[in-house]
């Protein structure tokens, strides 16, 4: 880990106390900065769990990355920064699957403040770091909430726009097997919802912005507006502009992209008609 490239990244030149305010300070210029993005599973390009390799992508080339990339750059960083911090594993819409999977990696930090949850892989989530105690909170507008769960588990509820309801997690050490397992599977299995859709987000001045195949979505907490993506050039200009990637490559994404909207549609299309 090179610290002081690592803060270039996400443009952040400000105090490094191990306090709330800091950790904080970072928790948003990391959103700020880097986005969400899947394009590499898109691509067929592998994605670990490594250190050394997300580095590389994130911080050297520019890119973003998933929770595992993201929660494991910003955790590395905070962990050589000299906060206290562990990997713990989330379930995203355990709620709904009733079984637990290692398919979001989430961070534990633990100040003289209390004991926060730092996440800035979930996309459209929480813009801050979250204390770790059950009630309603707000951030940057938006309104989520922790509940309890039974089995030492948490839940963290997204707000009401968000693309996912919510996620568990429990306070223990991650397994680092399962979560590689999980990654290894989430990029190369037919029905991950992460190989059939590219899928971009990023935190900005007014709310999120959000890209799932061709509709690009401005979430704000008093409004969302869609926009839909014409063609290859356009979605390369709109990587560029909105989500801060340099990716000319991505146009030869737009056909595959273009076939998921038109199947998305037509299986509407025909559940409007049986309804």
């Amino acid at each position: 880990m090179k610290v002081d490239a690592y803060l270039a990244r996400i443009g952040y030149s400000g105090p490094l106390r191990h306090d709330h305010a800091t950790l904080t300070a970072l928790h948003r210029a990391h959103l700020r900065a880097i986005p969400y993005e899947n394009l590499d599973v898109q691509f067929g390009r592998p994605v670990t769990i490594e250190r050394g390799p997300i580095f590389e992508k994130i911080v050297v080339n520019r890119r973003g990355g998933w929770c595992y990339e993201m929660n494991g750059l910003f955790g590395w960083a905070l962990g050589e920064l000299g906060f206290k911090v562990m990997r713990s594993a989330g379930s995203v819409m355990r709620e709904e699957r009733g079984a637990a999977d290692p398919n979001h990696l989430v961070l534990k930090v633990e100040l003289e403040e209390g004991v926060y949850l730092a996440d800035v892989g979930f996309g459209d989530g929480s813009r801050d770091p979250i204390r770790i105690v059950p009630g309603p909170f707000a951030s940057h507008g938006f309104e989520f909430a922790l509940s309890r769960q039974d089995g030492g588990w948490w839940r963290m509820h997204n707000h009401k726009a968000g693309g996912a309801a919510s996620f568990d997690f429990d306070l223990k050490p991650a397994d680092e097997a399962a979560l590689a397992v999980t990654c290894a599977r989430l990029q190369t299995a037919a029905d991950s919802p992460f190989v059939q859709n590219a899928v971009l987000q990023r935190h900005a001045d007014k709310g999120i912005w959000m890209m799932r195949g061709r509709v690009l979505r401005e979430v704000t907490p008093q409004e969302q507006k869609d926009y839909l993506v014409d063609s290859a050039e356009e979605y390369v200009s709109v990587l560029s502009e909105v989500f801060a990637l340099d990716l000319p490559e991505a146009a030869s994404l737009w056909p595959k992209i273009c076939a998921r909207h038109e199947a998305l549609l037509a299986e509407r299309e025909g559940l409007h008609r049986q309804g």
